[in-house]
């Protein structure tokens, strides 16, 4: 017998927005197949497209989340091409999605189990659109798993994901690291790939690190928001555990005209 999970964890982040009908339709295919579903709403506003933004946001999760949550992620610019959509377990969790390196982030930081491609076609809807497969193959396939059904038998298994060439820290001199940024919040907070023990490399004897953004010296590194005067720029370790620029009740994308890509350099003070 299916080894069903009581009342069923299953998230949404996808780049829809809440303005249309695309959240609410995946919602309702999943609540046909498995009603007592818990559905919890990550985030719809990664931004359009954005691959990496996506990859962020779902690598943020899996500490989080108990055993046997599905991470269901829509961030699919390739909807309807030859692009698989994969179903992978990460310590004991579950993530469906198009197999368009949106799993980079978690695969870095987490154990894959196995993993297979969504193709059974019990397990997708009846009809199947060539721009709407979070509602017509995705949720579906999550809803399934909820109700039981092994990850074996979504599709077939495969040793291949595709993983973003997400770029990691690297030595640049003498007690000095360059990472970049790779996620911008709501805030305007600029998140960079370099971790605490990332830092922690930098510093000898428990010395200070600066930090600078794309050449503007940003000072020491502190320990909260509140370390800076109101508009000011600064840098600490933010709760995603990675490194974040950030201005005191304002932006630092605005204030520092920061992007995505932009360096980072961290070195010893």
């Amino acid at each position: 017998m299916p080894n069903k999970t009581k009342n069923p964890v299953i998230t949404l982040t996808t780049d829809f927005g809440l303005q249309d009908h695309y959240v609410a339709c995946m919602k309702g295919v999943i609540l046909q197949i498995a009603p007592d579903a818990r559905i919890l709403d990550v985030t719809h506003e990664i931004e359009p497209h954005n691959i990496l933004g996506g990859a962020f946001v779902l690598g943020q999760l899996l500490d989080w989340f108990p055993p046997d949550t599905i991470h269901i992620v829509v961030v699919d610019p390739g909807v309807g091409t030859s692009r698989r959509v994969i179903a992978a377990r990460y310590d004991g969790q579950t993530i469906i999605a198009p197999d368009n390196g949106i799993v980079s982030f978690a695969h870095q930081t987490h154990q894959v189990e196995a993993a297979c491609t969504v193709t059974n076609p019990r397990v997708r809807l009846s009809t199947v659109s060539n721009t709407f497969h979070g509602r017509d193959v995705m949720a579906p396939a999550a809803a399934h798993l909820a109700m039981g059904l092994a990850l074996v038998d979504l599709g077939q298994l495969t040793d291949h994901l595709e993983i973003l060439a997400v770029a990691r820290p690297k030595p640049v001199g003498v007690r000095a690291l360059e990472g970049e940024i790779v996620h911008i919040d709501r805030f305007g907070n600029l998140l960079s790939n370099i971790g605490r023990q990332d830092v922690a490399g930098v510093s000898t004897g428990g010395r200070q690190v600066a930090v600078a953004v794309d050449g503007v010296d940003l000072g020491p590194l502190q320990q909260t928001y509140a370390d800076a005067t109101a508009g000011d720029a600064l840098a600490l370790m933010g709760g995603s555990g990675f490194l974040e620029i950030a201005v005191r009740l304002g932006s630092a994308r605005e204030k520092l005209s920061a992007a995505v890509g932009a360096k980072v350099i961290v070195r010893e003070n």
